[in-house]
């Protein structure tokens, strides 16, 4: 493919390719964690032995998988370099963030709380339209590789958001209007979710391409409907974590994807090695395309796994049409998945 510019697009660390092209796909994964501050804290978030990731990312594929969305932003574990190169050694195309997650995953005087708005959406943009440092902004020299960023993340935590959220939230609708890169947000335990999708729409994001993540793990069916009422999509992460009757993501899966097909994504969010089987854990990222294909179609709603897994990521991940005449967006084509580094 050419030049993907006048047409909607997905972004992923080895270049652009067309949304039909990402096939079945999981829209909230943690590839790779390097060492940094949050795996200082939690070793078990420590993802960064390039081997391990490549088995199972190589499992992933062999299953039918495809595509998997990388949901660790600016300097708490980013690194492009391994992304790309797990991407080339497995063939999974991966999208990597730009953006800035929770506020425990960085030290109190980390830059986010200096940079300005305009700041912050310059280094985004430049994250998606040029490409990603290699040193994710550890500095203070900047080497931008040839990987761009194909999403751009925020997150919330337990308290109301904050006048500091809110620049950030500026800062990455900014990003989303003059590029049309999608946005993946961060909820604890869905928390907050709809004061997210009003603070969106309040800014002007294209709702279509909003995602807000861990919104099952909300016990609440009525909060998870009137979210999706709002029109952003939602993320579910939880199937394989609930230890007791009633299995939430089940639940709200029976009763929303007849009302709402369009709107709901899954991935594992599988942060942890404990997770993973390549480094001895477990159920494995396969468990979607196992146990819980064969789950929901026990409940009977088998026809609706190609709307979670191929066709609402397809839509969501792609590069909104609105931005597309702001800003010429190069591609790098997805014939061209060289080993280019810097």
């Amino acid at each position: 493919m050419d030049q993907l510019s006048d047409l909607p697009f997905v972004r992923t660390v080895l270049g652009d390719i067309a949304p039909e092209d990402m096939g079945l796909t999981y829209s909230h994964e943690h590839i790779i964690i390097e060492k940094s501050y949050p795996t200082l804290g939690n070793p078990l978030f420590l993802l960064n032995d390039t081997d391990k990731v490549s088995e199972e990312l190589q499992r992933f594929y062999e299953a039918g998988g495809r595509t998997m969305v990388d949901t660790m932003p600016a300097d708490c574990g980013r690194n492009v370099l391994k992304l790309a190169d797990v991407s080339r050694r497995t063939r999974v195309n991966i999208i990597a963030p730009t953006g800035i997650h929770l506020e425990q995953y960085y030290l109190p005087n980390h830059w986010r709380y200096a940079y300005t708005e305009e700041q912050l959406t310059a280094l985004f943009i430049a994250d998606v339209v040029t490409g990603i440092d290699a040193h994710d902004y550890n500095g203070p020299y900047v080497q931008r590789t040839t990987h761009k960023a194909g999403m751009v993340k925020l997150a919330t935590g337990d308290e109301p958001i904050s006048g500091h959220q809110e620049k950030i939230f500026q800062a990455v609708v900014n990003t989303h209007k003059e590029t049309g890169a999608p946005i993946l947000t961060h909820t604890n335990f869905g928390k907050h979710a709809l004061d997210q999708a009003e603070l969106f729409v309040k800014l002007g994001a294209d709702l279509q391409h909003v995602v807000i993540s861990h919104v099952d793990r909300h016990q609440d069916l009525g909060y998870n409907r009137e979210l999706l009422q709002t029109g952003v999509r939602v993320e579910y992460d939880s199937a394989f974590r609930w230890k007791e009757n009633p299995n939430w993501t089940y639940k709200l899966l029976e009763a929303l994807l007849p009302e709402f097909p369009d709107q709901i994504t899954m991935g594992m969010d599988a942060a942890k090695t404990s997770y993973w089987q390549s480094y001895g854990g477990k159920p494995g990222l396969n468990f979607l395309l196992t146990t819980f294909k064969d789950e929901l179609q026990k409940m009977g709603l088998g026809q609706y796994y190609d709307n979670i897994f191929i066709k609402n990521p397809a839509r969501l991940y792609s590069f909104s049409k609105a931005a597309l005449s702001k800003r010429n967006l190069q591609s790098d084509g997805a014939a061209d998945r060289s080993t280019r580094d810097l």
